[in-house]
Order: C-alpha cells, then structure tokens, then sequence
C-alpha cells in the first residue's frame, strides 16, 4: 500500500516539509507571493488524506467531496471560520488548529499597532523619507498619550488578557466587554467590566479581539462607532468581518474618531486603492499578528503534528470538534 498524500497549501520551513515527507508524499504550494488556486486545491485534494491549510482556504462541501479520502485537516492558525466545521464532522473528519501558542505575539501586535496610531509612526516616518522635515516645531505630529490613558478590550479571551497585561504596564485604565465575566482578569489585572456602549463611550482606546461568528459579523458599525470619543483610537487585530468597513472609513475620514490601527480586513489580501488606504489616520498591516519567527515556525510544527497525528488515527493535540472521536 502507498504512502499517504498530504496538500500543503502555503510555504512553511523546510525542515517540517521534510519530516511530513517522512511519512507521505507531500504537494507543496511554493508561490509565498499567491494563494493556491482553487483549482489546484480541489485537484490535489482528490487523491489527499490530509490537507495543511491556513485561514486563506476555503475548506469546503465543495472540497470534502473532491476529496474522498480525506482523514485530517489542520489549519495554521488558531481560528477556523475558514473550514465549514459542522461538515468536517459531519464525515468524521478532525481539524486542527494552534490555540495559545500565538497569545502573545499577537498580542504585541495589536499593542504595537495601538501605539502607532496614538503617536502617528508611519505618518512620521514618511515625513522624514519624503524631506518634509525643515526644523523642530511644538505641534509638530503631535499624537495622543498612551500611558494613563483608558482602554477598552471587546473580547477577554487569551489575547485579550495578553493585552491588558501590556496596558498595565503602561499604568492603563482597563474596560473590557466579554461574553461572561472575567473575575480572575478582574482581580489580577485590575480590569472592570462595561457592557459595550459604556465601554465604546469610555475608552479612548478601543482594541477588537473577539472571534468571527455569526454574532460578531460586522458588531462594529456606525452605531458604535458614533458612540466612540472624537479623540478615540479603534484598533482591530481579531477578524475583519467583525466590523463595518464602510462606516470605519466615514467615521475615520470625518474624524469623529482619531484614528485606527488595522491588520485585518473584510476581504483578503486588500488591494492598494483600498478607501481606507486613502487615510492618513490609519495604520495597516497585512494580517500578521502571528508574524514573529519564533511564533510562526511553532505554530506550522503544530499543524505538523495534527496532520501526522490524524493520520496515524491518534487524536490531534488540538482537535477543533472533538466530537468526533465519541462516534
């Protein structure tokens, strides 16, 4: 009997290439610069017992009838709105994700991109390349103050915390709105609950870090964005679907809020005449929360391991519907 077939569908460090090739024969889409085809992605699946994905990929009815044999599929990431989960178990199948081993450096991004904003970083730092700077001057890309400053944290989840914890260091104010109540949080980092508008009229940071579902689809909007301070700051490292992009754009353009710090959108890689590209009170990033070295090649060692673990019929060190293994 031959190996088994695993899709990898993006470029990831060769040394776990080479131990997946260890134990099957591995399709490796190499183009970092595009996502695989969904042509391709359904062709190489129709022979694959495993597929090494990420959030780009759209996994699939479609794609869990092109491949028949499927036994695992493993996402490199630590959300999965990507995967049509419900399905997925539907045939039996387990999917993997990284929970945890992102916190942090996800967390330092989003702090990263909350202090970009507040003190205008790209801005300045294109006033300088472009020799726009003749002589000191007092207002001169005067932003807003960060430390003592309150922020509010829409999702307590592992990052969320991550993020207080970094406020705290910087003698925060820390609101947080949450599904349920977070007394440890509470105790240990001084956070107060608000349910969101107070939190939304509170805060002059607002950091958006709660997951994509059908709830949080587009929970940020003209509504709330109007509740927001003039002098507020939305930073959104979560999922891009989570907000109304249309009504962040017009309250950024007519500054009824300060500005914002993006490294999610509602679609995609987003192209370079984005409206929101137009601003210079926005800073972006092209989602890379999870983007250190040390964070990355642990989070594809993670997928690495649920693939073979699947393959092998063990039960995957993150399984996202573990009721699969109660059938």
């Amino acid at each position: 009997m031959g190996k088994d077939k695993i899709v990898v569908t993006r470029n990831i460090p060769e040394p776990i290439v080479a131990r997946l090739r260890d134990a099957a024969h591995v399709f490796l889409w190499e183009q970092d610069e595009v996502a695989i085809p969904r042509e391709v992605l359904l062709k190489e699946a129709s022979d694959a017992s495993a597929i090494y994905t990420n959030l780009t990929d759209r996994i699939d009815r479609e794609l869990f009838d092109a491949a028949p044999n499927l036994r695992v599929v493993a996402n490199l990431a630590v959300g999965f709105d990507n995967i049509d989960i419900a399905e997925a178990t539907r045939r039996g199948i387990p999917v993997g994700n990284t929970p945890g081993v992102l916190t942090e450096t996800t967390a330092d991004l989003a702090f990263a991109l909350l202090m970009a904003a507040a003190r205008r970083i790209p801005e300045a730092d294109r006033f300088v390349r472009d020799g726009n700077w003749k002589s000191w001057s007092p207002m001169l890309l005067t932003g807003q103050d960060v430390h003592g400053a309150t922020i509010g944290i829409i999702g307590m989840g592992r990052i969320g915390e991550a993020v207080a914890r970094r406020a705290k260091g910087f003698e925060m104010n820390i609101l947080y709105h949450n599904r349920s109540r977070r007394p440890e949080a509470e105790q240990a980092l001084g956070a107060q609950y608000r349910e969101m508008d107070d939190l939304l009229r509170e805060s002059d940071y607002v950091v958006l870090m709660a997951p994509a579902t059908a709830e949080t689809g587009k929970m940020i909007g003209q509504r709330e964005l109007a509740l927001m301070k003039p002098n507020a700051i939305f930073v959104n490292a979560s999922r891009g679907t989570n907000v109304d992009e249309e009504a962040l754009y017009d309250a950024l353009k007519e500054r009824k809020i300060w500005a914002a710090g993006l490294d999610v959108f509602e679609r995609e890689p987003i192209g370079a005449d984005h409206p929101l590209l137009a601003l210079d009170n926005v800073v972006v990033a092209p989602h890379i929360g999870s983007a250190s070295i040390a964070t990355r090649t642990r989070m594809a060692m993670i997928t690495a391991d649920n693939i073979l673990l699947g393959l092998a019929g063990e039960r995957l060190l993150h399984a996202v519907n573990p009721e699969v293994y109660e059938k």
